[in-house]
């Protein structure tokens, strides 16, 4: 079965931006089980400009599901997941400066220091995984180090549908595909997120190998127009529909 985890980030977002409790995080997290989704993510950042410590303490204590704690390999960010050892965590690069996660980590390129950050990580229990382009050098850094999974950047496919330039979405969507495999034949679980919407959900839903749909921004603006319920359920027959 294909799971679907729910990003609450902007659930956040739309609170902060009058510094009220509403809408809450906990809140959303529990409509989103009971509309179907499979797990919640949610994205601990440096400069906390949508989730919180507070409401990581609150998934925490109230959560069903398994909670994905997205997050940056920073020490502060080490601490917290250690504190709180979530069922998994994704760790992800961060700038400052960007309104979204704008690419996958550079595993490759440091390697032996994400091995010894993921590695308490592991040891404690959590599933680790690593957001990464579909890259063959990043997949294979990726299982070098030990990492349990993980999440290929959906971004630029996304991207390119909503540009119209249908030619280089599906040089990206065969992209995808093979760096899929190529994790798989590795022995890690494929995760893939970034970006998906209704319209682009089904061909990277299609996709065998990968296990994992998380997706949040566009589910949270549908919301808005068919609730929460409604925006879940209606990604849910998609992502089923196209795994069938």
């Amino acid at each position: 079965m294909l799971r679907l985890g729910v990003n609450i980030d902007h659930v956040a977002t739309i609170r902060n931006a009058r510094g009220t409790p509403w809408p809450d995080p906990l809140r959303a997290a529990q409509l989103a089980e009971e509309a179907g989704a499979d797990g919640i993510t949610a994205h601990l950042r440096e400069d906390r400009r949508h989730i919180s410590d507070a409401d990581i303490d609150a998934l925490m204590a109230g959560l069903r599901l398994p909670l994905n704690l997205e997050m940056a390999a920073t020490a502060e960010m080490q601490t917290i997941a250690l504190r709180h050892r979530p069922h998994a965590i994704c760790v992800v690069p961060e700038k400052r400066e960007e309104r979204t996660t704008e690419g996958g980590l550079d595993v490759a390129g440091n390697e032996a220091a994400l091995g010894r950050y993921i590695a308490p990580l592991r040891e404690m229990g959590s599933r680790v995984s690593l957001f990464i382009s579909h890259e063959k050098r990043q997949i294979e850094a990726a299982a070098r180090i030990g990492a349990a999974v993980v999440e290929l950047h959906t971004g630029a496919y996304c991207d390119y549908d909503t540009e119209g330039r249908h030619d280089k979405r599906d040089a990206e969507l065969a992209a995808l595909r093979e760096g899929a495999a190529r994790a798989h034949d590795l022995g890690l679980e494929v995760h893939a997120g970034h970006g998906l919407t209704f319209d682009t959900v089904a061909p990277i839903a299609a996709i065998p190998q990968i296990m994992e749909l998380n997706i949040g921004h566009f589910l949270i603006s549908e919301s808005v127009f068919v609730g929460l319920d409604g925006a879940i359920r209606e990604m849910r027959r998609r992502m089923d529909a196209a795994r069938a």
